[in-house]
């Protein structure tokens, strides 16, 4: 009997110990005595918006400088509009310090995502989108691989005057590009480097013997390409010519 009293005595006097670390570290008792006054914030950022955070941190601030879920609190400051990476840590005795890495835009991937310099896509939705981007849409697992094309891209285009502002990679693997001057390039599957190669070097040649506004290039024949024209936008006729050009650059 007395060997089961000391053993409840005991028991009492070690929750009479924890329960108030447990109280602190859980918020129920302490926040007042040991608050979060400050919040510190690093990092250079444009675009994240700063009341919007401080109000997303607000909830677990208020819990105490020892009850406060760091872990919580990054993931919430995670999920804000144009917050790539954030690091959430604490220092005594009332400091909350946030170090928010922002996504910085590339080109936008489909109607709902941008993709940034980092390779990573977000979501657009909540936030206003820079203009000029280029577009670009394919499965999300091919991401380098459209980034490369366009790379490439622009750097064949950009001596004949002309810049690429849209890479499409459908499922199936074919590629499709818009050009500035809002000609459409349907590329294929296949040899998407060598194909484009033949194209811009016959397209001054192209462009000087026509009259016209280049509407689209289909690049998936062999020997050569189909070029569709449409009138300059000042003429007010609607019609289009079709024409097979071989790469020897005869019609």
């Amino acid at each position: 009997m007395n060997a089961m009293l000391r053993l409840v005595g005991w028991i009492l006097a070690l929750a009479l110990v924890a329960l108030p670390v447990v109280a602190v570290l859980n918020g129920w008792i302490g926040a007042n005595q040991w608050p979060l006054k400050k919040l510190q914030v690093t990092g250079e950022f444009e675009r994240v918006d700063a009341a919007l955070l401080q109000k997303t941190l607000m909830p677990y601030a208020q819990r105490g400088f020892f009850a406060v879920d760091l872990a919580a609190a990054r993931n919430a400051v995670a999920q804000l509009p144009w917050v790539e990476h954030a690091e959430v840590s604490k220092r005594w005795p009332d400091v909350l310090q946030v170090q928010v890495v922002e996504h910085r835009p590339f080109a936008r991937w489909g109607n709902e995502r941008l993709l940034s310099e980092q390779g990573k896509l977000f979501p657009a939705k909540g936030i206003v989108v820079p203009r000029g981007l280029p577009q670009f849409a394919g499965p999300d697992a091919r991401v380098s691989d459209v980034v490369e094309l366009y790379n490439e891209s622009r750097a064949m285009f950009t001596p004949i005057g002309l810049g690429v502002r849209e890479v499409q990679l459908d499922p199936r693997g074919s590629w499709t590009l818009g050009l500035d001057n809002g000609a459409q390039v349907v590329v294929g599957r296949s040899e998407a480097r060598a194909r484009l190669g033949r194209f811009v070097r016959l397209m001054p040649q192209l462009m000087s013997q026509q009259s016209q506004a280049l509407k689209r290039a289909d690049l998936r024949y062999t020997n050569g390409f189909a070029l569709t024209w449409v009138p300059m936008p000042a003429s007010a006729a609607a019609a289009t010519a079709t024409a097979a050009i071989n790469t020897n650059g005869s019609i």
